[in-house]
């Protein structure tokens, strides 16, 4: 199969808003673009059947009409649409396992409320083998509105004591392909013993912050090697990485973050970097399987 980047459409504002974000990255990257629905409850394809007894038919437009809206923004873009008669989360996890990456509009800024076809966004982000990206619409008065085209810094938040290449490597091609700089951030929280009555010993954040630098430059260098026309900006902020990595990504183009690979038995769950991340900042969010 050629490369792709997948959407997962399911007529609602914000898989529309990813469709949108998927597209202009595909344009980006030359890749082409996936428009996938994914409903148990398809029917056979039928022949000559009129639109008004076509089962299928509401599955149809979903697809068509998010084609025809990014075509006309895209008229150079490869789209396929894509309907799929299973549950939407295996449909979903085994699409991301052919792509680039999986894309998947989500909604609200907090745990409690629900994303992408109720609650399979989550799953399929714990799960999925290859990147996820999580897009929100813009909410206005009148509703959800289709996101605006992305822009701003691409930003990698990284933890240092786990391998993060895969996360760089993402985060460096997308921000080669967009033409922005990259952020990467790390964040330390300050230990106790630094901690002093009147706030916290200068001296022993001094030092924390210069070894975590010194370690942020190491994983970078490799990467500024291999990518000189990136400008890289790091950041070491002195509070815990998940608080870190919502407040850096104020205004940023995209937040990625990772998430580790779980096998049997260890049941599939998110960290608490990139639970932060999914529900509580603005931009989208691409979440990184890692080793």
């Amino acid at each position: 199969m050629e490369p792709v980047i997948t959407v997962g459409l399911d007529g609602s504002p914000e898989s529309l808003a990813a469709a949108h974000w998927a597209a202009e990255e595909a344009e980006r990257r030359k890749l082409t673009l996936r428009l996938l629905h994914a409903w148990p409850l398809l029917v056979p394809e039928p022949t000559n059947v009129p639109s008004e007894v076509d089962q299928n038919y509401w599955a149809k437009r979903i697809v068509h009409n998010a084609r025809a809206e990014i075509q006309t923004r895209h008229p150079g873009l490869s789209v396929v649409g894509n309907l799929v008669a299973e549950d939407a989360e295996e449909a979903l996890l085994q699409a991301a396992s052919e792509s680039e990456m999986l894309v998947l509009g989500s909604r609200g800024l907090t745990p409690v409320e629900s994303y992408f076809m109720g609650d399979i966004s989550m799953p399929v982000v714990a799960r999925a083998t290859r990147p996820v990206v999580l897009v929100r619409a813009e909410t206005q008065e009148a509703g959800p509105q289709p996101a605006a085209p992305t822009a701003g810094d691409v930003l990698v938040a990284l933890k240092l004591h786990d391998p993060c290449d895969e996360l760089l490597e993402f985060g460096f091609v997308t921000a080669a392909a967009r033409n922005m700089p990259l952020r990467a951030v790390h964040g330390r929280s300050v230990p106790i013993h630094a901690r002093v009555p009147w706030g916290v010993d200068h001296d022993v954040t001094e030092e924390i912050t210069k070894d975590a630098q010194r370690y942020l430059s190491q994983a970078l260098r490799p990467w500024r090697e291999k990518f000189p026309g990136v400008r890289v900006v790091d950041v070491v902020r002195l509070e815990s990485p998940a608080k870190a990595a919502v407040q850096e990504a104020e205004g940023v183009g995209l937040l990625v973050v990772g998430r580790r690979r779980h096998r049997p038995p260890v049941a599939p769950h998110l960290g608490p970097v990139a639970q932060a991340a999914v529900h509580h900042a603005r931009c989208p969010v691409a979440v990184i399987p890692h080793d």
